[in-house]
C-alpha cells in the first residue's frame, strides 16, 4: 500500500485504480541538487509519485505530477522515477498511465531537467508499440512536457483547468488567449487532434479504466477478451438507415452496443474506434457525412470525402492496432478526396499514409461497403487491392471510379438527356454494381444490412490464426 499523504496527485492514483491495489515505488526518493540552496526546500517523493496496481484486473504502471511539490516541475530524480515505470512496465508487459500537472522543467537543475526530459522520451519511444501509453492531463502540461503525450498513444484532459501547449496562446504572435486558447481541452481535441476525449476528472478515470480492459497488456498479448453475452446473429434491422453514420452503425454491430471513440471531437467525418465482438477487441474505422444524436435526430452534416485530418487520424489508429495485434474493421462510405485549396496541400500525402497503414497492417482486416465507393478514395479505404482478407458490400453499395451519371455524362458528352441516362443506368449495372465488383473478385459476398454483424464475426473467428509475411526489411519509409 502507498505511504502517500493526501495530495492531488494520490487522490487522482487513488480514483483510478481498484481499491487498496497501489502500490509506491520510490516514495522516498527526494531532489539531490543543491544548487540555488536547493537543499533548503522539501520535495518529497521529488513532486511525482510512481507505482503500479490494478484496474478491473489487469496490471498498469502509473506516475501521477505533484504540483504542491515545486509546482510538479521536472528535475533529474523526478524524471528518473518515471522511466524506471517505463523499465519496469516494458519488462512485465503492462500498460504505462500517466497523470500530468507540471510546470514544466525545473530551472534550478538546468541541464540535469534537459537531460531528464530526454530520457523520458527514449523511454517513451522505446515502449512505443510494446506496451500502451495512456496520458490524462490534470493541470499545466507546457513546453517540452507537451511531448510526452504526443508520444504516447492515449490523451486525456480535464476540459476545465487542463492546458496543453508547446507556446503559451500569449506567446504566438497576433494572438492572445482571449483570441484562441490554444492551450485549452476544446482546441487541442478539435482542431490538434492530440487528446482523444475531454471531461471531468471522474469522467476521464471511468475512460481510462474502460479503455484499459479494451486494450492488450502488451505487444505479444492477445487476451483482451470479454465474455459474450450478446447474440452473435443479431438482426440489425435498422442499420441501414445508419449507413452515413460510421460511429452509430458500429455500435449497433458491436456486443451490446458497446462503443469507445478515440479522437472522438477531431476530423469527425472519420470515426476511430474500439469495439467487442464475440468477446473480442476489434479497432474499428468508418466513414461518416452525418451525425445523429441519441434520438435519432440529425444533428450535424459532414462531407462524403476523405479529408486530410481524417487521413491523419484513421493511419494513426490503424497503426495502433496493428502493432498491439487488434483486428481492424472498416465501414467505407466515401465518395473522394477533400477538394479545397488548403487540403491540396497534404492531401496526396496523408491518403498515402492512410493507405500505407492498412497495407502494411498484418493484423485481420475486414471491410464491409455501406454506401458509396467511388475512386483512390475507395482504394484507400482498406480495399481489396491493398490487403483486405474479406470484404463484404450492402446491396445498394456503389463501387466505381465516379458517379455512373457523371461517367455518362463524360463518356456520351454529345448525347441527349435520355441517352445519357440510359447509358448511366448501362455503366451502374456493368462498373458500379457491388455484384459486377463481386464478379471480379473485389467483393467476396453480397449481404444484407441486418446480417452485417453475423458476417464480420464469422470474418474475424475465420482469420484469428492469420499470419502474414512482409519483405524483409528495417522499416518502411512513407
Amino acid at each position: 500500500m502507498s505511504n502517500t499523504t493526501e495530495n492531488p496527485a494520490s487522490v487522482r492514483i487513488a480514483a483510478l485504480l481498484d481499491p487498496g491495489s497501489f502500490v509506491e515505488i520510490g516514495g522516498a526518493v527526494t531532489a539531490r541538487t543543491t544548487d540555488f540552496n536547493m537543499q533548503t526546500k522539501e520535495t518529497p517523493a521529488d513532486g511525482v509519485i510512481t507505482g503500479y496496481g490494478i484496474i478491473d484486473g489487469n496490471l498498469v504502471y502509473v506516475y501521477s505530477q505533484d504540483a504542491t511539490v515545486l509546482n510538479g516541475a521536472i528535475g533529474e530524480m523526478h524524471a528518473k522515477k518515471i522511466a524506471a515505470i517505463y523499465d519496469m512496465a516494458m519488462k512485465m508487459g503492462a500498460p504505462v498511465i500517466g497523470l500530468i500537472d507540471c510546470a514544466g522543467l525545473r530551472l534550478q537543475e538546468a541541464t540535469d531537467a534537459l537531460h531528464g526530459f530526454g530520457s523520458l522520451y527514449m523511454k517513451q519511444t522505446l515502449a512505443s508499440g510494446v506496451v500502451p501509453q495512456i496520458t490524462a492531463i490534470f493541470g499545466t502540461c507546457g513546453g517540452g512536457l507537451s511531448l510526452v503525450p504526443a508520444l504516447t498513444d492515449f490523451t486525456f484532459m480535464e476540459n476545465s483547468k487542463g492546458k496543453l501547449f508547446v507556446n503559451s496562446p500569449n506567446t504566438l504572435d497576433g494572438n492572445s488567449v482571449e483570441k484562441c486558447d490554444t492551450a485549452s481541452a476544446a482546441f487541442q481535441s478539435e482542431e490538434a487532434g492530440l487528446v482523444d476525449q475531454t471531461g471531468t476528472d471522474e469522467e476521464i478515470f471511468d475512460m481510462i479504466r474502460t479503455l484499459v480492459t479494451l486494450l492488450p497488456a502488451n505487444n505479444e498479448d492477445n487476451d483482451s477478451y470479454d465474455e459474450c453475452t450478446d447474440d452473435l446473429n443479431r438482426v440489425l434491422s435498422d442499420i441501414a438507415d445508419a449507413a452515413e453514420d460510421g460511429a452509430v452503425a458500429l455500435a449497433m454491430i458491436s456486443d451490446n452496443h458497446m462503443f469507445f471513440e478515440t479522437k472522438k471531437d477531431y476530423a469527425k467525418e472519420m470515426v476511430t474506434a474500439f469495439i467487442r465482438l464475440n468477446g473480442m477487441t476489434v479497432g474499428a474505422v468508418a466513414n461518416r457525412s452525418k451525425i445523429y444524436d441519441e434520438e435519432g435526430n440529425l444533428s450535424e452534416k459532414l462531407g462524403d470525402k476523405l479529408s486530410v485530418k481524417g487521413c491523419r487520424k484513421a493511419k494513426d489508429f490503424v497503426d495502433f492496432c496493428d502493432a498491439f495485434g487488434i483486428p481492424v474493421l472498416t465501414l467505407t462510405n466515401v465518395t473522394g478526396f477533400e477538394a479545397t485549396k488548403c487540403s491540396e496541400k497534404n492531401i496526396a500525402r496523408e491518403s498515402a499514409k492512410l493507405t500505407y497503414a492498412f497495407a502494411n497492417a498484418t493484423v485481420p482486416k475486414v471491410n464491409v461497403i455501406t454506401g458509396k465507393a467511388y475512386g483512390s478514395a475507395y482504394i484507400v479505404m482498406n480495399s481489396k487491392s491493398v490487403g483486405a482478407d474479406m470484404v463484404y458490400a450492402w446491396p445498394q453499395a456503389e463501387i466505381g471510379m465516379m458517379d455512373p451519371e457523371l461517367a455518362a455524362k463524360i463518356m456520351y458528352a454529345d448525347s441527349d438527356a435520355v441517352t445519357i441516362k440510359e447509358e448511366a443506368e448501362k455503366y451502374r449495372e456493368l462498373q458500379s454494381s457491388p455484384l459486377a465488383a463481386a464478379r471480379r473478385g473485389y467483393v467476396d459476398t453480397i449481404i444484407e444490412p441486418a446480417d452485417t454483424r453475423k458476417y464480420v464475426i464469422g470474418a474475424f473467428e475465420m482469420l484469428f490464426t492469420k499470419r502474414e509475411e512482409r519483405p524483409s526489411k528495417k522499416h518502411g519509409t512513407v
